[in-house]
C-alpha cells in the first residue's frame, strides 16, 4: 500500500462517514474501511488525519486561473478598500514599475464608488503619465485614466457598443468607467500578454489552487476576451511538459459578434488542445452582464433608486432565437455548453435554448450548465431538473454585503430581491448542483464558499441573506466535489470509494463536528492528485 489515511473522518463525495480509513495504491483508492492496519507495510506512508476530514479534492466549476495569476503579479487592488487605499496601492505600484508602458491590474469593488463608477480624474492623480486599465473585481467593468481615454479616441460622440456602456458626465464626455463590451474600446490597445507571462501566471495559480485543496477545475474562458489573452497555449505547454498537475476542462470562448460559422473553428481547437490533463470540450457563452451595472437582462425593467420602474430591462448579449440555434448546433457537435446568466431573463433564455437542443438532439450526456444564477424566476426552478441542466453556484456572492445592499436590492425591488441565489430551492427541486468561485472575481477558497452556502452570510456576520435558501453542509460539499467532477466528465474522481482516482484533500478539522458558523475556519493540510501530494502545508507552502 502506498498511502493509508487514518484517525479521522471521511466525506465520500455525498455523505459524512466518521471513523473510516482509506488506502491508496498506484494512484487509486483501493480500500475504505474502519481498520486498514493489515494493509500497512514498511514502505507505506501513513497519514494521521489527527481528527480532521479526508474528502475528494475540490473541483472549481467556474474559474479563471490565468487571469487570477496575472492579477497577483500586476497591480492587485483586491486587498485594498476605498479610494484612498486604491490610490495608495496604485502609486506604490507605478513608482516601483517606472518602465512598464501600461498600468494593468484590477480588483476594485463597485460599492467603494458613487454609483459603482470610479473617475478618471482620481486615477490621473497617481498615474498621469501613461495609460491605466484596471478591471473591477467582477471583470465586467474597467477603470481607465484620461491618458487611456485619449489614446482610444473616446469622447462625447463615441456611441455605446451594443453590449456595453460608457459612463458619461452631463456633457456626454467619458468619466473613466467602461462597462462590459465598452471595455474593448481601451482593452484592444493594451499590449498583448506574452506567452511566458501566461505560463508563469498559470503555474502560480495552479500552486495557489492546490493549496486550497483544489485538484481540478473548468476554466470558464479559453480564448481572447476583452483584454485577456487566450490561456489555451499556456495549458498546452504545461500539459506537454507534465507540469499541469490539475485536471482541467477548458470552456472555449463563444465570440458573440459571430454566429454558428465559428463552430468548425471550435471543433479544430477542441482537437488541438486535447491532452491527458486538459480537454477543451466545453463552450462558454456569456448571455448577459451583471445586475450592478444594469446589463443583466430582467423579465421586468430595473427600478431606479427611488423604487420606480425604468425603461431599462438589461441586455441579452446573444439574441435569444440565435442562442437556441447556437446551443442546438453546439450540442449536435458534442460540446458541453457553459452559459453565464445573472438576470432572470438570461436564465430563462438559456433554459429555453437547452430545451430546444434536447428536443432536437435528445439527451447526449453532455452535462450542460448555467453559472451564477443570481436572479431566477420561481417558474424556472423546476426546469433545471426537468431538462438535466446543472446549476453552477458561486456561493460567495449570496451575502448581504454593501454591493447587495447599495447596488442591487434597490434596483431589483423587493420581489425580485427575494429570488436571488435560490440554492435551497434548486436543491429541493432535484437539480444537480456544481460549484465554483469565478476567481479572480472572488476568492477561490472552497471552504469560504461552502461556509456561505450553508450560512448565507460571511464569517462573523449574524445577518443571513435569504436563509431559507441555505444548503446543508453535505449538499454544499457535494456540489464542490462530486457535483463539479461529474460536470467535468471526470467520473473516476469526486468520490472516495474503491476504484476511484485518489484526488484528495485533507482538512485540519472535521467541519461536521463543529458549529456551521465555524466552517470557514477549516484549513487544507494537504492535497493529492492521483495519489501524489501536490501540496503539503508542512512544507511551508
Amino acid at each position: 500500500m502506498d498511502t493509508v489515511f487514518v484517525n479521522g473522518a471521511v466525506f465520500d463525495g455525498h455523505r459524512h462517514r466518521p471513523g473510516l480509513s482509506v488506502g491508496v495504491r498506484s494512484g487509486r483508492i483501493v480500500a475504505v474501511g474502519p481498520d486498514l492496519r493489515r494493509l500497512i507495510g514498511p514502505e507505506t506512508d501513513v497519514v494521521d488525519l489527527e481528527g480532521g476530514l479526508l474528502l475528494p479534492g475540490f473541483v472549481d466549476a467556474h474559474v479563471h486561473p490565468v487571469q487570477g495569476g496575472l492579477e497577483r503579479a500586476r497591480c492587485d487592488l483586491s486587498p485594498a478598500s476605498g479610494l484612498p487605499s486604491y490610490l495608495s496601492t496604485l502609486s506604490t505600484y507605478a513608482g516601483s514599475h517606472p518602465d512598464v508602458p501600461w498600468i494593468l491590474g484590477g480588483g476594485w469593488h463597485q460599492p467603494d464608488f458613487t454609483n459603482g463608477a470610479p473617475a478618471a480624474a482620481d486615477l490621473d492623480t497617481v498615474v498621469p503619465d501613461r495609460p491605466a486599465f484596471l478591471v473591477n473585481a467582477d471583470h465586467h467593468g474597467a477603470w481607465v485614466n484620461t491618458h487611456a481615454i485619449k489614446l482610444a479616441g473616446i469622447d462625447a460622440r463615441t456611441p455605446d457598443p451594443p453590449d456595453g456602456r460608457i459612463e458619461r458626465g452631463p456633457d456626454g464626455a467619458p468619466t473613466g468607467t467602461l462597462h462590459e463590451g465598452a471595455m474593448d474600446l481601451v482593452g484592444r490597445l493594451v499590449p498583448p500578454t506574452t506567452h511566458q507571462e501566461l505560463v508563469d501566471a498559470l503555474t502560480d495559480a495552479q500552486a495557489y489552487l492546490h493549496s486550497l485543496g483544489i485538484t481540478g477545475w473548468q476554466d470558464a474562458i479559453v480564448g481572447d476576451y476583452a483584454n485577456m489573452s487566450d490561456p489555451g497555449p499556456a495549458y498546452a505547454e504545461l500539459a506537454v511538459t507534465g507540469q499541469l498537475t490539475a485536471r482541467v476542462v477548458g470552456a472555449l470562448w463563444w465570440q458573440r459578434d459571430r454566429g454558428p460559422e465559428q463552430i468548425p473553428d471550435l471543433v479544430v481547437r477542441r482537437h488541438a488542445l486535447h491532452s491527458q490533463r486538459f480537454r477543451a470540450g466545453s463552450v462558454k457563452i456569456m448571455q448577459d452582464g451583471v445586475a450592478e451595472n444594469f446589463t443583466a437582462p430582467m423579465l421586468e425593467p430595473y427600478h431606479d433608486g427611488c423604487g420606480c420602474r425604468t425603461a431599462n430591462a438589461g441586455l441579452s448579449f446573444v439574441d435569444p432565437i440565435e442562442l437556441r440555434d447556437n446551443i442546438t448546433k453546439l450540442d449536435a457537435e458534442g460540446f458541453q455548453v457553459h452559459v453565464h446568466a445573472i438576470g432572470d431573463r438570461a436564465v430563462r433564455e438559456a433554459l429555453d435554448a437547452f430545451e430546444a437542443a434536447l428536443t432536437q438532439n435528445g439527451d447526449r450526456d453532455l452535462r450542460h450548465h448555467i453559472a451564477h444564477l443570481q436572479v431566477v424566476h420561481p417558474d424556472d426552478i423546476a426546469r433545471f431538473a426537468e431538462l438535466g441542466i446543472t446549476a453552477n453556484l458561486q456561493a460567495l456572492w449570496a451575502v448581504r454585503d454593501p454591493q447587495m445592499v447599495d447596488l442591487t436590492i434597490p434596483f431589483l425591488g423587493p420581489e425580485r430581491s427575494g429570488w436571488q441565489y435560490p440554492f435551497g430551492d434548486l436543491a429541493r427541486s432535484g437539480a444537480r448542483l456544481a460549484a465554483g468561485s469565478d476567481w479572480p472575481v472572488s476568492s477561490p477558497d472552497p471552504l469560504a464558499a461552502v461556509h456561505v452556502a450553508v450560512n448565507r452570510s460571511s464569517p462573523g456576520d449574524a445577518d443571513p441573506f435569504l436563509p431559507e435558501q441555505a444548503l446543508e453542509l453535505a449538499t454544499a460539499l457535494a456540489a464542490y466535489t462530486s457535483g463539479s467532477a461529474w460536470l467535468n466528465h471526470e467520473d473516476d474522481t469526486g468520490r472516495i470509494q474503491a476504484g476511484a482516482l485518489a484526488d484528495l484533500a485533507v482538512l485540519d478539522r472535521d467541519p461536521f463536528a463543529g458549529p456551521v458558523a465555524e466552517i470557514a475556519e477549516a484549513r487544507v493540510r494537504a492535497t493529492y492528485v492521483e495519489g501524489v501530494c501536490v501540496f503539503d502545508r508542512r512544507d511551508g507552502d
